[in-house]
């Protein structure tokens, strides 16, 4: 059984030919050993040996290490991708990638993996409104010495994606490994990018593991991040392609209070069954989220670009060697043509604080949704809603953060009663974590997925109004 040795501790050298047991230092051989001459004349397989023995020694194999990634064919070179989601947004993040093209995208804890070109890279950071990162796993193998995890660690194409000028951050993560020091395996990785391509910009360690959840803190810099993981002596090392997280559109500066991350609140109108050809309300909108993702989504407006400017986000792999910027304005002209110039249904938000209703008014702007939504400061009883059928999404609060479980029952209470008089045969999907409260509204409710929502547990359910 192998010793251990600490983490960061510089190891025992490895014992020289002279130092082995067995083998004396002075020459003497063992009894009964045969002392070929001293000189023979050489022969032409001896001369091939020695024109062997010259060639420099070929490097070992890494056993489960993935061809290195290669820029130079960039649209067609299949690429191990994945997709990180907030937990339980799975399901629609692969909707969503198969609604773009992308076949057989295969559902993992955390995320979704898929095959693809850069091309892909692109159009996932461009369109994907369900996901926080997308990522491409550069290199698999295995290590349980440091030694092993250098060796290979400097056969992958760091250069790649790393920007000018060059920073790094690492998010590593050990999980029941002999290498269990996440600052050492970082300290490790970043000595050898700086030997090879140069750090002036340093690098740095990254709190948290993939889970988005525990993006929070980081900064939306430029710096070009690396998750390694490192799960029972198996290595897998991303480069992160979008930089700042997905949810970051860039429209909501202004928040009220428990703002809703705009990927949850797009996953919330995706999942609710909505498809933008019915009216769709929520009648606590807050700071607007869910009204301003239901508009982008009816309008097939793209997150990754700000379309009030018509120009996209910064993204981290435009700082990559070989990014073609003429292709990427070409495509992001593309999808803004592709945009609908309204919503082709009412969207209603309201709140009954006023300054709610500023906020939400300030970001649908920034959004460039402004006509494609109707925004009013009233309570639930006073809110009107177009005719027919539609749908209303809603994140009500739930009684953890925001007051009290108890004085919330009249509000869910209010909600439902209002809903069954004036919204019969509507269908509500709403954010809830008390199953309670959830029963206040007297509405048979599904359950569509399980999610967190600042740290708390929530599910989305979806019911019809009767």
């Amino acid at each position: 059984m192998k010793r251990r040795i600490p983490v960061g501790a510089p190891g025992k050298p490895r014992p020289g030919r002279k130092d082995r047991p067995g083998r004396k230092s002075d020459g003497a051989r063992k009894p009964g050993t045969v002392k070929m001459p001293a000189r023979r004349k050489k022969s032409s397989d001896d001369r091939a040996s020695r024109a062997r023995a010259s060639e420099p020694p070929s490097e070992p194999r890494a056993a489960t290490r993935p061809t290195p990634v290669r820029l130079a064919a960039p649209e067609s070179e299949p690429l191990s991708l994945f997709a990180i989601t907030a937990p339980g947004l799975e399901e629609i993040t692969a909707a969503e990638l198969r609604a773009r093209g992308i076949a057989a995208p295969t559902i993992e804890a955390g995320g979704v993996a898929f095959t693809g070109t850069l091309s892909d890279v692109y159009e996932a950071n461009l369109w994907l409104r369900t996901a926080s990162r997308v990522v491409i796993r550069i290199a698999s193998f295995h290590a349980s010495e440091f030694h092993e995890l250098e060796r290979r660690a400097k056969r992958i194409p760091w250069g790649r994606y790393i920007g000018v000028p060059a920073r790094v951050r690492f998010r590593v993560t050990c999980r029941k490994s002999r290498l269990y020091h996440s600052d050492a395996v970082a300290e490790r990785l970043g000595k050898i990018i700086a030997g090879e391509h140069g750090l002036p910009g340093g690098f740095a360690l990254a709190a948290g593991d993939e889970t988005p959840g525990r993006d929070d803190a980081e900064e939306s810099d430029d710096a070009q991040l690396f998750i390694v993981r490192l799960v029972h002596d198996d290595v897998t090392i991303s480069a992160d392609s979008s930089g700042a997280l997905l949810h970051r559109r860039g429209y909501r500066q202004a928040v009220a209070k428990a703002p809703l991350r705009e990927t949850l609140a797009a996953a919330m109108v995706m999942g609710s069954g909505w498809d933008g050809t019915t009216p769709l309300a929520d009648p606590m909108c807050g700071s607007g989220t869910i009204p301003i993702e239901a508009a982008m989504i009816a309008r097939r407006m793209a997150p990754g670009i700000d379309h009030a400017t018509g120009t996209s986000r910064r993204f981290v792999f435009m700082g990559w060697a070989g990014f073609d910027d003429g292709a990427w304005q070409q495509r992001v002209a593309a999808a803004i043509a592709e945009a609908a110039p309204r919503s082709p249904v009412p969207i209603i938000g309201a709140d009954r604080d006023a300054g709610a209703i500023a906020a939400a008014m300030s970001n649908a702007a920034r959004a460039g949704v402004t006509g494609d939504i109707e925004l009013r400061q009233h309570s639930i009883s006073a809110l009107d809603l177009p005719p027919g059928r539609g749908w209303i999404v809603s994140n009500p609060p739930y009684g953890v953060r925001v007051g009290d479980s108890a004085p919330l029952r009249n509000l869910y209470a209010q909600l439902g009663k209002m809903l069954r008089d004036r919204a019969p045969g509507w269908t509500l999907a709403m954010l809830t974590a008390d199953r309670a409260l959830e029963r206040q509204v007297g509405v048979r409710f599904s359950d569509v997925l399980r999610t967190t929502n600042g740290g708390i547990p929530v599910r989305l359910v979806r019911g019809t109004i009767r």
